[in-house]
């Protein structure tokens, strides 16, 4: 939502944002899930039983035609087999290993040349993310794609856990559903059609923790979604006010790594299990957390490798390095997400009778929380990037009152590109110092990598 929109819904009054949040919701709705949803759900709680065997047939005919697709409707990949044959290269593109790795900054700079020719732009939606580096990202998701990945995780987040879309349900995210500036409740929106009451993560302080756990109460809620960062937030306020919650059904975490000391804290205060997830917008990689505490990938999203970047080999840890089986209009194969894992170093049957495959550890990429006077933690600004031409972006904090922002421009950059990204950093922070630094790089750490978010400031400091 760009800044004037949703100046535009922060002025309604509290009724008039639920209803807004309603009517999206019921668009949203109406593209996730449709006549066809129970019955994919069901097929994806039996693939849940197929052997080993099975799967690897099923994966080999969905890979070659994938490839397949991708090496002769998409532009990007037509042109670089195009370019290998020219050279006297006859790889075969029906076999994996003969595909080179695809990095997120190819795909970030020229996103339409990922999409096939021969999908239909009336049936494709956009989906926006900046992902944890702070680099845009946009892909195009079908209607039946979309439908098929929320009938996955309707299986495998919701009916592995008792729960379903059919209940109410909380979701703590990123959404400015409330004004940062409010400083009374409600805190959240109620999405009618959904089911769902979407808390900000931008007001949890102990001061509103009181109001949050009436929320949760006066709607009835029976299970939570959120960012291990931010349900962990709610969490310790909670514990810290000596005041009883609802007790939950089950937190289902996403979007960053769980942390033990965020799922003890989870699970005490909301007296339920935690489960965590793991997923993306790109769709090429998925897993999920067990009631026995362990990871099954999906194999159906993706193919998982693993590859050493200092020996450039493909092992059972390392670097994933990701092939997309289920968005065949805009195929990303053997893309670099960004994260690490690894495989469990022994293969043995799981207790929950899945013949899913596992992982044994998903290393995400984990970013400071950002703080304020009043005493709230930010911990979701990717938004602030969506829509814009930003190649990279990094975001420091030395004092509560003041933060750094160094960036580097994508073509199309201009000085009305950086006055949105100040406003909407406004939007979330108040009344902030904002120092830009404009660069070509933003500066790498040892490994390479650089955090999207640097809190320099003592935590204590925030309650000056």
């Amino acid at each position: 939502m760009n800044s004037l929109l949703l100046r535009i819904y922060h002025r309604l009054p509290p009724a008039g944002r639920s209803l807004a949040a309603s009517f999206h919701g019921r668009r949203l709705s109406s593209w996730r899930y449709g006549p066809e949803t129970d019955r994919l759900v069901a097929e994806a709680q039996e693939r849940e039983h197929w052997s080993a065997s099975k799967w690897n047939a099923w994966r080999e005919e969905r890979l070659a035609y994938v490839l397949h697709r991708a090496a002769t409707r998409v532009p990007y990949y037509r042109e670089q087999w195009s370019q290998r044959r020219r050279r006297g290269d006859s790889a075969s593109w029906e076999r994996l290993d003969n595909w080179p790795v695809l990095e997120k900054r190819v795909v970030r700079g020229h996103p339409e040349a990922f999409r096939s020719e021969d999908s239909d732009l009336r049936d494709l939606g956009i989906e926006r993310t900046s992902g944890t580096s702070g680099t845009p990202l946009k892909i195009w998701w079908s209607r039946s794609t979309t439908r098929a990945w929320f009938a996955l995780l309707e299986a495998r987040w919701r009916r592995w856990n008792g729960v379903s879309r059919r209940e109410r349900w909380a979701i703590l995210g990123g959404q400015l559903v409330t004004p940062v500036h409010q400083q009374s409740p409600p805190f959240w929106v109620w999405n009618a059609p959904m089911r769902q009451l979407y808390l900000s993560s931008f007001h949890v302080s102990s001061r509103n923790v009181a109001d949050y756990i009436g929320a949760l109460s006066r709607y009835d809620i029976t299970y939570l979604v959120g960012y291990s960062s931010s349900l962990h937030v709610l969490a310790r306020e909670i514990l810290g006010s000596g005041k009883a919650a609802p007790r939950m059904r089950v937190a289902i975490t996403n979007a960053e790594t769980l942390q033990d000391t965020q799922h003890a804290a989870i699970s005490k205060a909301f007296g339920c299990p935690v489960r965590e997830t793991y997923g993306m917008a790109e769709a090429v990689a998925a897993a999920s957390e067990c009631g026995y505490g362990r990871m099954h990938v999906w194999p159906e999203v993706g193919i998982l490798e693993f590859l050493n970047r200092n020996s450039g080999e493909f092992n059972r840890s390392g670097e994933l390095i990701c092939t997309g089986l289920l968005n065949a209009d805009m195929p990303l194969i053997r893309y670099a997400v960004g994260d690490t894992g690894s495989l469990p170093h022994a293969e043995r049957p799981c207790p929950c009778g899945r013949t899913l495959p596992e992982i044994a550890k998903i290393h995400g990429r984990s970013d400071d929380m950002l703080l304020t006077r009043d005493g709230r933690k930010i911990f979701w600004l990717n938004p602030i990037f969506y829509g814009l031409p930003v190649e990279e972006a990094q975001i420091i904090q030395d004092r509560v009152d003041r933060i750094r922002l160094r960036y580097t421009p994508s073509p199309g950059f201009s000085e009305q590109s950086l006055r949105e990204i100040v406003s909407r950093l406004h939007d979330r922070l108040g009344a902030v110092q904002i120092q830009t630094e404009r660069l070509e790089q933003i500066p790498r750490e040892a490994n390479g990598k650089f955090r999207a978010f640097v809190c320099n400031v003592p935590a204590n400091e925030s309650d000056d």
